[in-house]
């Protein structure tokens, strides 16, 4: 058997999925295939939080996804604070400062994307096919045909492939993908904490990584630790209350003695370039995309962007029928290029910068945190950059 949409878009994961609900009003019939459904949340908080932008939030809520979102699972970054390796070496930004009411919002993955499933279940233009396995893609005349597992076919104008770092469709379209390995891994973990965060999210460039706290709902904190290896296999072999103590003791105790209540997990932390987003009858949006390190928090807010676009290109095609054509696939990649290689340069710097145990790039790092933090009108143009 074989169905026939406009869109087809590989992967129902948090920009996946927010890319679909984008759609609603470009008058395209849209086929989201996913392998298995996310979990229903339950009352345990989930190790892995993202920092969503009051942009991407901006996005989401124009969906009605946003609003779908616990309030009381959602905490404001209102200002934060970034120490170097070096005693007087600190940056400080504040939502206030530059004109916003918050720099970010911290939610919990799991949340976000049942908020996001809730929508597409009620979205007329939206097919969710879930489970279901793609195990082919071919080109036809005017069309991209996927072949799912148990023998049935799609055919597509366009294939979005929205399915992370280890893209299939990525694979099948035959786009070279540069990868340089960290050789670290990015530790999560959550903790109650028995001083106010008072909205502030903390990061510390340590020789052993990145560690940041980040502020959940009242006296509660969220661990990014992106370590070297070895110290990422020390944190997961320590339990619960040596956890605990060795990240209080690392973070200067700003938010007090800790309480661990969920434990160590980790992803591998890899930079990835890709050759190209689109192909005639075929984009990449998220991770299938591009991956950066995570010490800017801007790694899911980067997909969103990319939803964002792509749908408002979609959207906006004017007379043009035919949604998978090159040269309007052309205008999202354009789009999307700078920013993107834009964070990608800045996050590999930054973690090459401080990775670096030479002596004068230590005093280079740290004298030009010092001087950023003296221009207050830069630090505004970074703050709204990353608000976008």
């Amino acid at each position: 058997m074989t169905e026939s949409c406009d869109i087809a878009i590989v992967g129902a994961g948090l920009v996946g999925a927010s890319l679909a609900l984008g759609l609603e009003h470009a008058g395209l019939s849209v086929v989201l295939i996913e392998p298995r459904a996310p979990a229903v949340p339950d009352d345990a908080w989930d190790s892995r939080v993202y920092a969503i932008s009051p942009g991407s939030a901006a996005f989401l809520a124009a969906s009605g996804a946003w609003q779908d979102v616990d309030a009381g699972r959602v905490a404001r970054v209102e200002t934060m604070r970034i120490f170097g390796d070096a005693l007087a070496a600190r940056l400080d930004f504040s939502a206030y400062d530059a004109g916003l009411c918050e720099l970010a919002f911290i939610a919990e993955s799991g949340r976000l994307q049942a908020a996001l499933w809730q929508r597409l279940k009620r979205a007329p233009h939206v097919q969710l096919k879930c489970p279901a396995r793609c195990v082919a893609l071919q080109q036809l005349d005017g069309c991209t045909e996927i072949e799912l597992d148990g023998g049935s076919a799609l055919r597509a104008q366009l294939v979005v492939g929205a399915d992370g770092a280890q893209s299939w469709v990525r694979e099948q379209a035959g786009i070279r993908v540069r990868e340089h390995d960290y050789e670290q891994c990015g530790v999560v973990a959550n903790f109650a904490c028995a001083l106010p965060h008072h909205n502030t999210a903390f990061q510390w460039f340590r020789a052993d990584g990145v560690l940041a706290l980040l502020p959940l709902p009242a006296q509660r904190v969220s661990m990014v630790w992106s370590a070297t290896d070895l110290c990422a296999r020390d944190l997961l072999a320590m339990d619960a209350p040596q956890l605990a103590q060795y990240v209080g003791a690392a973070s200067g105790g700003v938010v007090g003695a800790l309480d661990t209540i969920t434990p160590a997990t980790s992803f591998p932390l890899k930079l990835q370039r890709v050759e190209k987003f689109v192909m005639p009858r075929l984009a990449l949006v998220g991770d299938a995309a591009h991956n950066v390190h995570p010490l800017a928090g801007q790694g899911v807010n980067l997909g969103f962007r990319d939803a964002r676009e792509l749908a408002a290109v979609l959207c906006n095609r004017g007379a043009q029928s035919d949604c998978g054509d090159y040269a309007l696939l052309r205008r999202y990649e354009r789009a999307r290029r700078e920013d993107v290689l834009s964070m990608q340069l800045a996050t590999d710097g930054l973690q090459k910068l401080f990775g670096s145990q030479a002596v004068w790039l230590s005093r280079a790092r740290n004298l030009g945190m010092r001087i950023v933090q003296s221009q207050s009108l830069l630090k505004r143009l970074l703050v709204k950059h990353a608000a976008a």
